[in-house]
């Protein structure tokens, strides 16, 4: 399996983050709206926006898919209006360097469920760490910041891990990923099983 980038493998990639940032922009009123309730229940929902990495990268499977997902993923919700302007291509960024840089401490040759949860903590720290830059979230009481940290990686780990690795499972399943996705070696093997 080759490991650079094909025009394929980005097109696909840039279609998976066109989705995405549509689901993002409409995921931020629901976030908003969820975020009355206070407590910090809507970081239980942040993780979606770290979901575009995780699932470009369990359907491609190769360096840099992941980065590229979230940034054009960031990029499109800021097209399309997204409310927090153009600090999104920077969480895009930082978020999708999150996941990527799990993956290649896995030499991007882990797919399982455990590495996907720990892509998704790799955004979450990324987006803390930006929260932090910009000054939102460094103010909270120990026992206030606490409870966001904690509601936003449970969140990434449920959404971009669990979540994304299902949906790419059940897609897998569909037989849509093999399309998409190189032929191994494996399936050589079989074809020569079936054929002799």
């Amino acid at each position: 399996m080759k490991k650079s980038l094909t025009l394929t493998d980005i097109l696909v990639t840039i279609v998976i983050a066109f989705i995405f940032s549509v689901i993002y922009k409409l995921w931020g009123p629901l976030y908003s709206l969820i975020g009355v309730f206070g407590l910090h229940l809507d970081q239980l929902i942040y993780g979606m926006w770290f979901m575009a990495a995780t699932v470009a990268f369990l359907i491609i499977r190769k360096p840099g898919v992941a980065l590229l997902a979230e940034l054009a993923a960031a990029q499109g919700e800021f097209l399309f209006g997204g409310q927090w302007g153009i600090s999104l291509l920077l969480y895009g960024l930082v978020q999708g360097l999150g996941c990527e840089l799990i993956f290649a401490m896995y030499r991007y040759k882990s797919y399982r469920l455990y590495v996907t949860c720990l892509a998704a903590v790799g955004a979450t720290i990324g987006s803390l760490i930006l929260d932090v830059f910009y000054g939102y979230i460094d103010s909270l009481a120990v026992w206030n910041l606490t409870l966001l940290i904690v509601a936003r990686l449970i969140g990434s780990i449920l959404i971009t891990g669990v979540f994304a690795y299902y949906l790419v499972e059940a897609l897998d399943k569909t037989g849509v990923t093999k399309a998409i996705r190189p032929i191994s070696k494996d399936d050589y093997k079989k074809l020569d099983d079936e054929m002799g």
